[in-house]
């Protein structure tokens, strides 16, 4: 496989790296003649995501969470709402072209399309040779892809060393030999041991379904045992149950004879019934009758009573409102009563109140003068600070001005004691002359001390009148509060003078309302007077009425009682002339007896069937149980069949499988790699190291076991150890040596090869020294095999100035799609 052309578009790592959305690299321009091309540029740039996309094949390997369909998603590496990726590229000497469409607008959807250049130059879908075509379907351009290049595991195991790719000494058993079987071409023996191991699972599940078959048979057996178990002795208890049959056969015919005679009886008996009903029937009329009229006549004698009652109801009730007429209105009388015998003491509050709000009045006024005299106290007491601060103030200026004039004093008294005075140098002394200078100031200090005299007794007079006029007032305080007591009393009296004065009103209205109780209860007193004891008229005649009315009741009711007597004993006597009636209870217990005797031969009958039934059935569980038999040998046969069968393909299928033919094929394999991976460390890094590769290993018992190790001799120490027991660098360049061996035993034996290799910083743990190797063994490797050239990617300077040709991706970063622009050859 050799890339040839290239465009990304909507890539993450394009669009975060460059700076665009779109870019297109044409290889066959970029890498024109070139063995070794490398992939150039910062960190960030789009390498990797450059190089993951240089294949054709539905993976970014470096991105793969991990091998497989389902550990990688394209949805997660681009951007636009669609986005592309567009490989042209060749293998086997023909030109494919990849077209792998990522869209995010709405629904989520890749579709994926191959195509192959024919001979008329033109682009037409790939066909497989079993009729596949190319249509889109991610799956089917998988299998289109992995028919023309191999699979994905192999291509990126042997050809392409991604980032983070696990070294060979990682792989587990089964991982390694599956991937060995996929590189030697073991694929035929391995879908034939597939193929085996399908039919070895159908003849299981066909095995299964027989063994389900002769468990069906077992249960049926049993059943079938049970069965005539339970249906022994049928033939015996056929006589017995005919023999039941006939018995009662014999009794229900004697039982419908005695039963035939009582419904004669009855039938003879029906007319002296009819008599005896008719009867019965006028007797039970005469009883309602006379029951009614009784009911009516007590009903009319209970009407009288409840008359009675409600006569004296009416009594009591007249009796009660005139008693409660006459206590509502004594209550009423007291009430006034009541309020009449304050009628003095409101008359005289009301001659009393005119005073009281005088007096009120007044001590208000008094209050007001009380308040005055008690602010100008305040006010003297006040003035008085004032003035005794003044006081102090001309006191203490006063002592000032004494001081200032005894210091002038004695200056003024140096003029006769100076040496100098009336000599020529008196003019130039300054003691006399600050004599002088208080000589002419002595009379304004002693004009300060006496106008400061004057003031202190103008204020010692203004202050005897303020405390003179203080003293005067000192009890107005106490004046105040006694005026302010005499006021709360004289307002508390008017208030209690003024609510008892508006109380005249309701005296008057008591007064009149007096009167009125007064004749009301005279004339309700008489009424009581009259009627106490004794019932009106009216209600005199209304007993009497009542009274006469229930003897008559009584004396109906005594006629109408002794006349339905009478007829009753007539109709008893009739009654008792006639004849017994019929016991209808004789013919029900016949009818009963004759219908259990029915049941009973229903029963016998049922009995005798179900003897016969079980009979038969008998005898055909006896055939059942024999066919069954012969069934049962015949299932037993074809299982042992199977079971031959199943050995044989198992058996079969592992000999296909890696632990047969397959792990045969990868032990011959194995000196053919190790040989291929020793000349490339010999060519490249010297003789120190060789490696070998093993297929047994051996346990912790000392036994051999199907397994896998990469074992590499030491020629400078001598050890042998396991390839993941190195240092980090010196399991680089062994792995990397043992990849490329994959790589050209593919091409040399299996007939497998790709033109072109790809590597993306496998050369990281590596020091300067061996990585010039590395990228001698990379020539080695492009020798020996055959191939054209390899793609790599370095972030080492060094390395990337011994390509043949360079990708410079930092070239085009923020310009547009750019093609050719980022070639540029090694210097020599």
């Amino acid at each position: 496989m050799q890339p040839l052309k290239l465009t990304l578009k909507g890539f993450r790592g394009i669009r975060y790296g460059l700076g665009q959305d779109v870019l297109t690299l044409d290889f066959e321009r970029l890498a024109d003649g070139a063995e070794l091309v490398a992939i150039a540029g910062a960190n960030g740039r789009g390498k990797t995501t450059l190089m993951d996309n240089m294949h054709p094949y539905l993976t970014m390997p470096s991105r793969a969470a991990l091998s497989g369909p389902g550990g990688f998603s394209y949805y997660d590496h681009v951007c636009l709402p669609e986005n592309e990726k567009d490989l042209t590229w060749s293998h086997e000497g023909r030109c494919y072209r990849s077209q792998v469409v990522i869209r995010l607008n709405g629904r989520r959807k890749t579709e994926a399309y191959l195509h192959a250049l024919s001979d008329e130059g033109q682009w037409r879908p790939v066909c497989l040779d079993d009729g596949l075509v190319s249509d889109g379907k991610v799956e089917t351009y998988s299998r289109c892809v992995e028919s023309i290049c191999g699979s994905a595991d192999t291509f990126f195991t042997s050809a392409f060393s991604a980032q983070g790719k696990r070294q060979l000494s990682t792989y587990r058993n089964a991982e390694i030999k599956s991937l060995l079987s996929d590189l030697l071409g073991q694929e035929e023996i391995r879908a034939l041991g597939q193929k085996a191991n399908d039919t070895a699972k159908l003849i299981k599940a066909g095995l299964s379904s027989i063994r389900q078959e002769l468990a069906g048979l077992d249960a049926e057996h049993a059943r079938l045992d049970a069965g005539l178990h339970r249906l022994q002795g049928a033939s015996d208890r056929v006589a017995q149950t005919l023999i039941e049959r006939e018995q009662a056969q014999q009794a229900l015919d004697g039982h419908r004879v005695g039963h035939a005679r009582l419904q004669a009886q009855r039938d003879q008996s029906q007319s002296t019934e009819a008599r005896r009903a008719q009867l019965l029937e006028e007797r039970k009329a005469l009883i309602v009758a006379g029951t009614r009229a009784i009911e009516g006549l007590k009903a009319q004698e209970q009407d009288a009573l409840q008359g009675l009652e409600r006569l004296a109801q009416r009594i009591n009730s007249r009796r009660t409102q005139a008693q409660s007429r006459q206590s509502a209105l004594m209550q009423s009388r007291r009430q006034c009563l009541n309020v009449l015998e304050e009628a003095d003491t409101v008359q005289r509050a009301a001659h009393r109140l005119p005073l009281a709000e005088l007096v009120l009045s007044a001590r208000q006024q008094e209050i007001v003068v009380c308040r005055q005299q008690v602010q100008a106290m305040r006010d003297a007491q006040a003035t008085e600070r004032l003035l005794v601060q003044k006081l102090a103030s001309i006191e203490l200026e006063a002592g000032r001005a004494a001081l200032k004039a005894q210091e002038l004093a004695h200056r003024f008294g140096l003029v006769g004691e100076v040496p100098c005075a009336g000599t020529d140098l008196q003019g130039q002394c300054k003691l006399l002359g600050d004599a002088h200078e208080a000589q002419s100031l002595m009379p304004s200090a002693q004009g300060q001390i006496s106008r400061l005299a004057q003031d202190k007794s103008l204020a010692e007079q203004e202050l005897s009148l303020i405390r003179h006029r203080y003293e005067e007032l000192a009890q107005a305080p106490q004046a105040l509060a006694r005026v302010e007591r005499l006021v709360d009393m004289a307002r508390t009296r008017v208030s209690r003078l003024s609510l008892l004065a508006t109380r005249a009103g309701q005296i008057s209205q008591a007064r009149t309302a007096l009167q009125t109780l007064e004749l009301e209860l005279s004339s309700l007193m008489a009424e009581l007077g009259r009627t106490q004891g004794n019932e009106t008229t009216e209600e005199q005649a209304e007993r009497l009425q009542i009274e006469a009315t229930r003897q008559r009741i009584a004396q109906a009711l005594v006629q109408q009682a002794q006349h339905f007597r009478e007829a009753l004993n007539r109709l008893d006597a009739v009654l008792q002339g006639l004849p017994t009636p019929f016991d209808h209870q004789m013919l029900a217990a016949a009818a009963q007896a004759e219908a259990q005797e029915r049941l009973a031969l229903s029963t016998a009958e049922q009995a005798h069937l179900a003897a016969e039934r079980d009979a038969q059935s008998r005898i055909e569980l006896m055939a059942q149980a024999r066919a069954l038999a012969d069934r049962r040998v015949q299932v037993q046969s074809r299982m042992a069949r199977a079971e031959d069968s199943l050995g044989s393909w198992n058996l079969f299928a592992r000999c296909m499988s890696n632990d047969g033919l397959i792990a045969l094929a990868i032990d011959d394999a194995g000196p053919a790699l190790s040989g291929l991976a020793n000349d490339l460390l010999l060519a490249c890094y010297g003789p120190r190291f060789s490696v070998s590769i093993l297929t047994l290993v051996e346990t912790g018992k000392g036994e051999q076991r199907e397994g896998f190790d990469i074992v590499v001799h030491d020629g400078e120490s001598g050890d042998s150890k396991s390839l993941g027991l190195m240092s980090g660098g010196e399991r680089v360049w062994v792995n990397e040596c043992l990849t490329r061996a994959v790589a050209l035993y593919l091409a040399q034996h299996a007939g497998r090869r790709y033109d072109a290799l790809f590597s993306d910083e496998a050369d990281g743990a590596l020091d300067p020294e061996r990585k010039r190797m590395f990228m001698a063994m990379k020539r080695e490797v492009l020798r020996v095999g055959g191939y054209q050239r390899e793609f790599f990617v370095s972030q080492t300077p060094e390395l990337t100035a011994m390509a043949d040709a360079v990708i410079d991706l930092d070239a085009m970063r923020g310009h547009g799609v750019n093609v050719d622009g980022a070639k540029k050859w090694a210097s020599a």
